[in-house]
């Protein structure tokens, strides 16, 4: 992963000095990394792969290996039932041995389940008082049965249709909340790296107002600027020392905010490097929503939602009406004293087993939960409806309103440099008494205010292209789908 390499690439650096210098890519690798919102987003993602998984097993022939009474063993006295009827007490002794191989698959078409099976059995019946011992094996070579129920609700067919669906949304949404990390560890980036540019611009403001003050104390003296000018300017110098220390304990919050989000340890300090340099990148709308569309997860939930809404339909129906079930068997079996005496003139046997059940009287019961199934299902297809097309809504409105914050982020540069070079003119004209320090605080608050606009306009900018990629799970920059490789573990 991206996030690794920067580790393995930075790491010895970082913890030798207790530095990171890193850009805005390398803080959302990192955090799409190791971040703890990004491991539980992997955790999570694992248990729904394996859920998957095992809802694959359950399709596929179980095999079973049965020995539960190798060997069962009992000596006691028992009720024998007579010829007569009359019930005597009698001693006996035997041990009963049976073992056999079988094979299960659930069809989902049909929602009944086949069988296949062999096995044998062996009884002991040990000399007692009235009893003689004899021995005695019972084989089944072959064995086939089949359960299918009739005119019933097929689980296993709307299991067959909803689980991949929700197998196919548990990715998409490991993607988004992956988005969402990068999301939030962008947020953090700018936090700090505002409150560390504001820190460098009053700890200067702070330099400026020093020389100011020397500078105007002299004046003072020789009579060139009033006692009210001078006040003033000491009172901008005490204004941006306040500031600086504001700054600086914004500047330590925040650099803890992105620490703690990033599960780094022990005392370290961040070099965050701007990233000024905005790609220019044109968002189609309509492509926009073609990539929501196929790469959100509530896409693929709305489908599910209406699919396990039709499902309810169809199991109200099919628990109200007549029901029925076929139950059958075919095999070879013969039985002997000797082993070799039950595996050769194998006689077949059949069993075939047909039940029914009619409603007769519920007074509106199973009518009643066909209403209600059929009401949510109505219900469920307005809610789908209503919020596909909110959704819709949102993404164009967002694809054409990262348009205007890329503008704005123009135009703030643009007024940044013409702020900086009035400031500069006009500190410069202090200096040479051209102007009052009335017309110098203005060219300084100009600037400061153009300085915030500017960085906002930077932080604004990268926010949407973020919110658009998780949106949309796209790249607009690297022209490239962010549905990830999602990670399994052994």
């Amino acid at each position: 992963m991206i996030g690794m390499f920067v580790i393995v690439l930075f790491g010895q650096h970082i913890h030798a000095q207790g530095a990171y210098r890193l850009t805005l890519e390398e803080v959302v690798a990192l955090a799409q990394s190791d971040a703890p919102d990004a491991l539980l987003a992997s955790t999570r993602w694992k248990r729904n792969y394996w859920t998957y998984q095992s809802y694959l097993a359950d399709f596929k022939p179980a095999v079973l290996l049965n020995a539960n009474t190798l060997p069962l063993f009992n000596r006691s006295i028992e009720p024998v039932t007579q010829p007569n009827g009359e019930e005597l007490y009698v001693e006996r002794a035997y041990m009963e041995n049976n073992l056999n191989v079988s094979l299960r698959q659930d069809v989902a078409l049909t929602g009944g389940t086949l069988y296949f099976g062999s096995g044998l059995r062996r009884l002991d019946q040990f000399a007692t008082e009235g009893n003689e011992a004899y021995r005695s094996f019972v084989s089944t070579p072959i064995n086939f049965a089949f359960d299918q129920p009739l005119f019933q609700f097929n689980a296993m067919k709307w299991r067959r249709q909803i689980e991949p669906m929700v197998y196919r949304e548990s990715e998409k949404i490991y993607a988004e909340q992956m988005e969402a990390v990068a999301n939030q560890a962008a947020a953090y980036f700018f936090n700090l790296l505002i409150s560390q540019l504001d820190a460098e611009a009053a700890e200067q403001d702070k330099a400026n107002a020093d020389t100011l003050l020397v500078l105007s104390r002299g004046r003072y003296e020789v009579g060139k600027i009033a006692e009210t000018d001078l006040l003033q300017v000491e009172i901008n110098a005490m204004q941006a020392e306040t500031r600086l220390a504001a700054a600086q304990l914004e500047m330590q919050t925040n650099a803890e905010q992105l620490r703690d989000f990033l599960d780094l340890q022990g005392q370290i300090t961040f070099e965050l490097i701007p990233p000024y340099t905005l790609p220019t990148i044109m968002i189609d709308e309509e492509k926009a929503l073609a990539y929501a569309m196929q790469n959100r997860s509530n896409v693929v939930s709305f489908e599910r939602r209406l699919m396990e809404a039709n499902m309810e339909v169809q199991r109200a129906k099919g628990e109200s009406g007549i029901t029925a079930s076929l139950q059958g068997s075919f095999g070879l079996t013969q039985t002997g004293a000797e082993l070799n005496q039950v595996y050769t003139d194998l006689i077949d046997q059949e069993v075939v087993t047909f039940g029914i059940s009619v409603p007769i009287a519920d007074w509106g019961k199973s009518k009643a939960r066909r209403e209600v199934a059929l009401s949510n299902l109505d219900l469920e297809q307005r809610q789908v409806d209503q919020e596909k097309e909110n959704f819709r809504r949102t993404v164009v409105l967002r694809a054409q309103q990262f348009d205007l914050v890329q503008r704005n982020a123009e135009i703030a540069e643009r007024y940044l440099e013409a702020a900086r070079k009035r400031y500069e003119i006009s500190y410069q004209r202090y200096l040479i008494g051209k102007i009052s320090v009335t017309d110098l605080n203005l060219a300084l608050a100009d600037q400061e205010s153009a300085r915030r606009g500017y960085l906002q306009s930077v932080r604004e900018f990268w926010m949407a292209l973020y919110e658009i990629r998780g949106m949309t799970l796209y790249d607009f920059v690297a022209d490239k789908s962010l549905v990830l490789q999602t990670p399994v573990g052994d």
